[in-house]
């Protein structure tokens, strides 16, 4: 007996040191078209691998594929989707059943409860309440085992849906091979993005005998035959019914050949159990996770911390896969072929320059130079850099922020791709006015280019905000260009539009604002008025979008102090807001009225960093005390994890960083500004061998301001570190108290980086 309690009380052990324990993978699914807690499904997936499973509640093509409100489950879901708003692609789902056979996505809904799911990113187990099966996956990285325990007697089936052809697409086919126990799928389901010869070759491999099968079509039931092309088919098997069977599916797919998916199935699933593929999955995710360990803290600021890290491993996924020959490879949405290298896709870099792709930089330096050298490879395959990929060119957002993420790669050190040619990338993008869509290239760069700056009379939809971006987006050209060796005149051109911002800052109002082709200001203004000239944000958001240079900013708005005010303000005014350009009050909108917390508007990107801007202005126990509430208020454990959309990692990776005690405001200078970190210790283990132990002394839910701040013993007066600092490992304590050191960081010289300061701007 005391053995057996000593091997519970270990294995209790084991798992509350797991970093995986920690994560909800239902956190952010409480989410509707109308108000975003995340807009997330759980994903059962590996670390940025090419697939994700996840159960569906959502009939076919809503974007909203699992909802914690939802009462039934239509399947388990092979799902690539990076949010509602793009959608899905190269999917397949298998939904078991008993008794009656119902095969359609509207009628094989089975109700589940919350009480009897079980979900954690490395495996998910649910109860089908009525027929009483047990439904469970595991992943890897390009596909999963499933598990289906029936309790008999009644009719023990297992139904796949192909789904839909994707737009243009030939149709999708199926084909059952019974005597194999195989299912193979071609799935042509997609919502952009995709050349016409776009397909998911899947491969599903049952460890039971098939008594009995057929084919199914969406729109006609069922049909005869092993074999169908539709614009909707699917496959429906029989097994023994006897008491507690239990099926097991093994699944694996690939977006080049069937042949590549045997591949994959051979490497990853064939002859391993469930329990193997679990305890790997459950291992690849604490190593993952582990590279932060964090001591102190409630258990519900753990669960968040460690489902913001879980959230921000997810995005980009790899697209690439290994040949025969163990090369990696790709098939290249970009030109529909198969193409050396890696690639990565199902990322907006207008949500993920900010913070997701800053915290790669740390955790994963190497995987962020495979990355980028899948963007260069993405500019060969196509002509243009991918600004929004799922999988190839989407159409949405505005700027070129892939010069962001570029740049601070390179400025970080990150190599294995080549700088030159994204360099030669970003040349063609930042003048092409006309490019295959409005989301490659710039659009108004020929007003641009000529006036420096976008017109709000131009026809072109959120100029001010795209004026904003190209400028911040030209510091980063200039950084780069610098760094490889450019002519000075290249180099000088992009660093003279990097001032663009100023040409959209009003001085009489104080804000960031639509300006005509004439030079006048667009009329009427409201500083609260969503969208027009602004991309999902008002002049509130817009105006401190000036990443690169605070010190600018602060010059227009009339020094430190007035500046200052101007970012307390954003807290103390109300949350009013005019909404006349979407014709609705969208769901950021009514997320920031909810949030209570004046014009600041978290749970969408463009103001995620502005807290941070008080160390620009020598008030960083303003950042501390706001960053503190923002963790604390605007991020809860459960299903309603998040203030608004999550988006790639984004909202995630700003939790992660601004935990730890810093946030990147500007990618492309290496730099982190200081704020307030929330555990009394956080262990990296960095990728180069090093570790870096952050230590928050006299912690305290009160404690949010920084008396002191010290790197490996000695003093740190400035409100910032860098990069190489941090990856250099040792110790950074942050000495806390409950009252605010307002001598601290106060001096000019304490300040991060601003471009009009820079000996070296133009």
């Amino acid at each position: 007996m005391r053995m057996a309690c000593l091997a519970i009380l270990c294995s209790t052990l084991a798992l509350a040191q797991s970093p995986a324990e920690w994560v909800n993978p239902l956190g952010g699914t409480d989410s509707t078209y109308e108000f975003s807690k995340g807009n997330l499904y759980p994903s059962v997936s590996l670390p940025f691998a090419m697939n994700a499973w996840t159960p569906q509640t959502g009939e076919d093509p809503s974007g909203w594929t699992y909802q914690y409100g939802a009462l039934r489950l239509r399947g388990l879901k092979l799902t690539h989707q990076p949010s509602p708003w793009i959608n899905d692609y190269g999917c397949v789902s298998l939904m078991p059943m008993s008794g009656a056979l119902a095969v359609k996505d509207s009628e094989r809904g089975a109700l589940f409860s919350h009480d009897r799911e079980q979900a954690h990113p490395y495996q998910y187990r649910v109860k089908l309440l009525e027929s009483g099966i047990w439904a469970e996956l595991a992943p890897t990285p390009r596909g999963a085992i499933m598990r289906f325990s029936f309790p008999g007697p009644d009719k023990a089936y297992v139904v796949l849906d192909a789904f839909p052809a994707g737009k243009n697409s030939v149709a999708p086919s199926v084909q059952i091979e019974p005597g194999k126990r195989r299912i193979r799928v071609i799935s042509r389901y997609h919502h952009g993005g995709v050349p016409s010869n776009f397909a998911s070759h899947v491969l599903v491999e049952f460890d039971r005998d098939i008594l009995e099968c057929g084919v199914w079509d969406q729109a006609e039931g069922l049909k005869p035959g092993q074999e169908l092309s539709s614009a909707h088919p699917g496959v429906w098997a029989r097994f023994a019914a006897d008491q507690g069977a239990v099926v097991q599916a093994r699944i694996a797919s690939s977006f080049i050949s069937a042949e590549q998916a045997e591949l994959n199935f051979q490497r990853e699933v064939a002859g391993k159990s469930f329990e193997e593929i679990v305890g790997a999955a459950r291992a690849a995710w604490d190593e993952t996770l582990g590279r932060v360990r964090i001591e102190g803290g409630s258990a519900a600021q753990k669960e968040v911390f460690y489902s913001c890290l879980y959230r921000a491993s997810l995005f980009p996924r790899c697209l690439d896969e290994l040949d025969a020959q163990g090369r990696t490879v790709h098939y290249s949405p970009y030109s529909g072929r198969v193409e050396p290298g890696h690639l990565f896709t199902d990322n907006g870099f207008w949500d993920t320059f900010r913070a997701a792709f800053p915290l790669l930089t740390v955790l994963h330096p190497g995987l962020d130079g495979q990355i980028m050298e899948g963007i260069v490879h993405a500019y060969e395959e196509s002509g243009w850099i991918p600004e929004w990929q799922s999988p190839g060119h989407r159409n949405c957002m505005i700027g070129t922020n892939s010069s962001a993420i570029l740049a601070d790669a390179w400025m970080k050190g990150i190599r294995g791709w080549d700088g030159a040619k994204a360099l030669e990338a970003i040349a063609k993008g930042a003048h092409a006015e006309k490019a295959p869509m409005d989301s490659v290239g710039r659009l108004g760069s020929r007003f641009y280019d000529r006036l420096g700056y976008v017109p709000a009379d131009a026809g072109i939809n959120e100029s001010a905000a795209r004026t904003l971006e190209y400028a911040y987006d030209d510091f980063c050209n200039w950084k780069l260009a610098r760094a490889l060796g450019r002519p000075a005149e290249e180099v000088r051109a992009y660093g003279q539009r990097a001032f663009n911002y100023r040409q959209v800052f009003d001085p009489g109002t104080g804000f960031m604002r639509g300006r005509n082709r004439d030079g006048s200001w667009l009329t009427p203004f409201r500083p609260d008025s969503w969208g027009g000239v602004f991309t999902e944000g008002c002049a509130w958001h817009w105006t401190w979008c000036v990443f690169h240079d605070p010190a600018g900013l602060s010059k227009l708005l009339g020094g430190d102090t007035a500046m200052a005010e101007k970012l307390d303000a954003v807290f103390t005014t109300r949350p009013t807001s005019e909404f006349g350009y979407y014709g609705e009050m969208i769901h950021e909108i009514t997320e920031m009225v909810a949030a209570d917390m004046g014009q600041y508007a978290h749970g969408n990107q463009p103001i995620q960093h502005m807290i941070y801007l008080y160390d620009w202005v020598g008030q960083p126990w303003k950042t501390q005390y706001w960053a503190r509430q923002v963790l604390d208020r605007m991020y809860k454990p459960g299903p309603g994890m998040y203030c608004g959309d999550e988006d790639n990692g984004q909202t995630s990776a700003w939790y992660v960083l601004s935990a730890l005690g810093f946030y990147s405001v500007a990618p492309g200078t290496s730099q982190f500004a200081l704020g307030s970190p929330l555990f009394q210790q956080a262990t990296l283990q960095l990728e180069n061998g090093r570790t870096l132990s952050i230590q928050a002394r006299h912690q305290g839910a009160k404690n949010v301001y920084v008396r002191s701040v010290s790197l490996n013993g000695k003093p740190l007066a400035r409100t910032w570190i860098d990069y190489r600092e941090l990856m250099a490992g040792g110790q950074l304590v942050f000495e806390m108290s409950a009252t605010p050191n307002e001598q601290r960081g106060t001096r000019p010289q304490d300040r991060p980086y601003s471009f009009s300061l820079d000996p070296d701007a133009p």
